[in-house]
């Protein structure tokens, strides 16, 4: 039977949603958090696929139509014309910096120094504004009339952007009947501070030299990035909200407790008592660290495991209580050959894959340099070995009647202030109130946008 977009998309999601909730469905979904080989399947190189928005959707459709048993795509989240009318320090681009064969590199540097937490404790618009972004954007220190009008451009950029992606995940779920794998994101209270902000090195510095200053610095970051994950997410609930984990890897497990967990767990049970479930990709090796994520409600995360665990040790460790994604290393999708993959993918499906609640997917992603083959005979072995039950017909899941929890809105300048500069107002207040409120809530979380 020939499935129309709609059922396709059905289809898709319900797979993945039961697969979430640890449920078995028809069989096990392929269903990366991130497929970077769907950008660059078609031909397109990373310029076009970072400044060409057709493009990069053209990849991606010609990705789907090739390998229409994934059930989930997400690729690339950064837009070049965004980074260039702020000249951001923090990425090298294709076709800029780099050659337009090239990856987007992240550059870390110490943009807060080590004196400057009070000033992101006592108020963090004010440290944005003020410290961090004249340091961030090039654009800030060439003249008064230039800062001004890039900001002016990157506002407007920023509306350009959200109208690309609402129409490319419109287009896929129209005309391809493909959900996506996460709709809205944050990171850590540490991992803002360990990376755009003090670096790795600065912030692991810190953790010895003033670690009540990182500690409360974490505390303050908590409420800001639950409301910026809340900001993008799926309002229907259907999609999980994506985390990387950027420095995990790197702390000890005094430090992971001390450091990272109460405020990174802060934030996820703000989200789950929301009604969402929450990616998490448990970059480097989690396994020191991942029996706090069985502290969170049953079913209410996906963990994606990395190259450098055991996903075998994480389905026994873990995987009862949440579904584990992932199974294929990068270097077996890259050097690997197709009967490689195909024995990978029977073992996984027998072990991990049993009794359902897991993901099939790469290391936290589909590298680029992906053989194709590999991939298709990743999806030709599902096919073989990854079934439930043939009969069974996935749908969606309900979704949850739950609020979001409301959190202090974040500003710069609250109502109260502007009402007194108003000298009070005469109409209904509400009316003047709420959009105020609303904007400047939306310019704080943008300011916030930049710190990962």
């Amino acid at each position: 039977m020939v499935l129309d977009a709609k059922q396709l998309f059905e289809q898709r999601l319900g797979r993945y949603q039961a697969a979430i909730a640890l449920e078995t469905a028809d069989r096990i979904p392929i269903a990366p958090p991130m497929n970077y080989l769907a950008e660059i399947y078609s031909g397109s190189n990373h310029q076009q696929n970072v400044y060409d928005p057709e493009k990069l959707l053209a990849a991606e459709m010609a990705f789907i139509e090739a390998f229409p048993e994934t059930d989930v795509l997400r690729s690339n989240r950064i837009w070049g014309p965004m980074c260039d009318v702020l000249d951001l320090r923090t990425y090298s681009l294709p076709g800029r910096e780099l050659p337009p064969t090239g990856q987007f590199q992240f550059r870390e540097e110490e943009y807060m120094k080590a004196d400057e937490y009070d000033l992101l404790i006592n108020n963090p618009a004010e440290f944005m504004i003020g410290t961090l972004i004249p340091r961030l954007f090039g654009e800030m220190g060439k003249g008064s009339s230039r800062s001004h009008f890039a900001l002016l451009k990157a506002g407007l950029a920023q509306g350009m952007r959200n109208e690309i992606l609402r129409n490319r995940n419109y287009q896929l779920e129209t005309r391809c009947g493909m959900p996506q794998a996460g709709l809205g994101g944050f990171i850590a209270p540490f991992d803002v501070l360990a990376d755009a902000l003090r670096g790795l090195k600065g912030a692991l510095l810190d953790t010895y030299r003033q670690p009540d200053k990182v500690i409360e610095a974490c505390q303050v970051l908590t409420p800001i990035m639950a409301r910026f994950a809340l900001a993008g997410a799926d309002p229907l609930k259907r999609y999980p909200i994506v985390v990387p984990t950027h420095k995990p890897c790197f702390l000890s497990p005094k430090q992971f407790d001390t450091f990272y967990w109460p405020s990174f767990k802060a934030i996820l049970e703000i989200l789950i008592s929301s009604g969402y479930k929450v990616r998490i990709l448990l970059e480097g090796d989690w396994s020191r660290h991942w029996h706090h994520l069985l502290e969170l409600p049953k079913g209410s995360l996906i963990c994606d495991i990395d190259d450098k665990s055991d996903i075998f040790q994480a389905k026994e460790e873990i995987g009862h209580h949440h579904c584990i994604a992932g199974g294929i290393s990068n270097t077996m999708f890259i050097i690997g050959n197709p009967s490689d993959i195909d024995e990978r993918v029977k073992l996984l499906c027998e072990t991990v894959g049993k009794n359902g609640g897991f993901i099939l997917s790469g290391a936290c992603l589909i590298p680029y340099e992906t053989k194709p083959e590999n991939y298709k005979a990743m999806v030709d072995a599902v096919m073989k070995y990854g079934w439930y039950d043939k009969d069974f017909e996935p749908k969606p899941k309900q979704a949850p009647t739950v609020e979001n929890v409301r959190l202090p809105k974040g500003c710069l300048t609250p109502w109260e202030v502007k009402k007194e500069e108003l000298g009070g107002v005469l109409g209904e207040e509400d009316l003047i109130r709420i959009p105020w409120e609303t904007i400047e809530e939306m310019a704080f979380n943008w300011l916030w946008s930049w710190s990962w």
